[in-house]
């Protein structure tokens, strides 16, 4: 199962049949662990400082809103002067966030938006602003691809598509852009609502993919192929604590996961959802109830992994070391602030999360679809 190269723990969590039918409950069992139960929450006015109760080993503080008015956001990643790029999956708009402004400062060409297909995950090159570049996974009308992009005076440019012919549908697109320490930049992608995809070798479908700048095979990568793991449905979060890679999937009906990602290990999907135990496959380290996750984004922090939660409208905090789940998952702000997308570990320390009420099926707050700042204390 693993090659010379990098081993990486790797979370993933399955949600409903889509991000749309995805859910919210308690973090069931994984092979050796035990039910969690889902900490209550109380509606606090939007944008304002807000205290959670504390809660397991970490507490987490709404410290405000970052910014508001942002049209189905998706990715984010934040640049060394502390500034943040965010994508709208809709409009394939790129937008900077500076104090509390969003402006544009580009659009992807090319951008086909459907259900759960668009203008997808973003990532600044880790050498940035030497190799001025920022990669982006977007729809098109015939496959998902990634491009690389010249980003200086705050104005995109130079589109180039480095990696073409991931499956497209309208749902099942994957979509999260994340660097890791190795300096290869790693792709979820989904199964492109073709369930054997994840299984075919000769498919970009249903795996974790890892590749150059370019957009070629990383080096050490199993059979020289561009994919690193395969066996998964819906990949949309990826988060690295140092060699470790942790990745949230949306699961079918029941069970939406969180895996330790070996190169070269399969999954397991579409023979198995949830800790299954069968030969030769990898199972989560951790499981959810489709109506209580239906898992988006990732960050690591504080040995901790947080997942943003699409149906269960809440933000997950996992506490984990070395590919192992080390206690149970507690939840915060359920049913506060709606459909959560994605979260990210910003450089002063706190998470910034993004909300997802505008993107057809979530309750539009006023403000939204917006960023929060959160702090972490223990």
């Amino acid at each position: 199962m693993r090659t010379a190269a990098l081993v990486v723990a790797v979370g993933l969590l399955a949600v409903g049949c889509s991000d749309g039918d995805d859910g919210g409950a308690a973090a069931s069992p994984s092979a050796s662990g035990s039910s969690s139960t889902t900490p209550s929450s109380t509606p606090v006015p939007t944008g304002q400082p807000t205290s959670s109760a504390p809660q397991g080993p970490v507490k987490l503080e709404v410290a405000g809103t970052v910014a508001t008015g942002i049209e189905v956001p998706w990715g984010l990643a934040f640049l060394p002067d502390r500034s943040a790029l965010v994508t709208e999956r809709d409009s394939g708009k790129v937008k900077r966030v500076v104090g509390n402004t969003a402006t544009e400062v580009g659009r992807v060409d090319g951008v086909d938006a459907s259900s759960e297909g668009g203008l997808l995950g973003i990532a600044v090159d880790p050498q940035y602003p030497t190799r001025p570049y920022v990669y982006v996974y977007y729809s098109t009308g015939e496959d998902n691809r990634i491009a690389r992009m010249t980003y200086q005076g705050n104005r995109l440019s130079g589109q180039q598509a480095i990696l073409e012919g991931i499956p497209m549908a309208a749902v099942h697109n994957g979509g999260r852009l994340r660097f890791g320490p190795d300096g290869f930049l790693y792709a979820g992608t989904g199964d492109g609502s073709d369930r054997p995809n994840s299984q075919n070798d000769d498919s970009l479908g249903g795996k974790i993919l890892r590749i150059t700048t370019d957009g070629k095979a990383a080096p050490g990568n199993p059979g020289g192929r561009v994919w690193f793991s395969k066996g998964h449905r819906n990949v949309q979060g990826l988060a690295f604590d140092k060699n470790q890679l942790y990745a949230a999937e949306f699961g079918q009906d029941t069970w939406d996961e969180l895996n330790a990602i070996t190169a070269g290990a399969n999954y397991g999907w579409p023979g198995a959802e949830g800790v299954s135990r069968l030969d030769g496959m990898v199972d989560p380290i951790a499981q959810w109830r489709t109506d209580d996750a239906s898992p988006s984004g990732i960050a690591f922090a504080q040995g901790h992994v947080f997942m943003a939660g699409l149906r269960g409208e809440r933000l997950w905090a996992i506490p984990v070391a070395d590919g192992k789940r080390t206690g149970e998952p507690v939840a915060f702000f359920t049913n506060r602030y709606g459909r959560l997308r994605t979260v990210e570990a910003a450089p002063d320390g706190s998470l910034w999360v993004t909300t997802s009420n505008t993107d057809g099926r979530g309750d539009v707050q006023d403000g939204d679809d917006r960023i929060l700042r959160l702090t972490i204390t223990r």
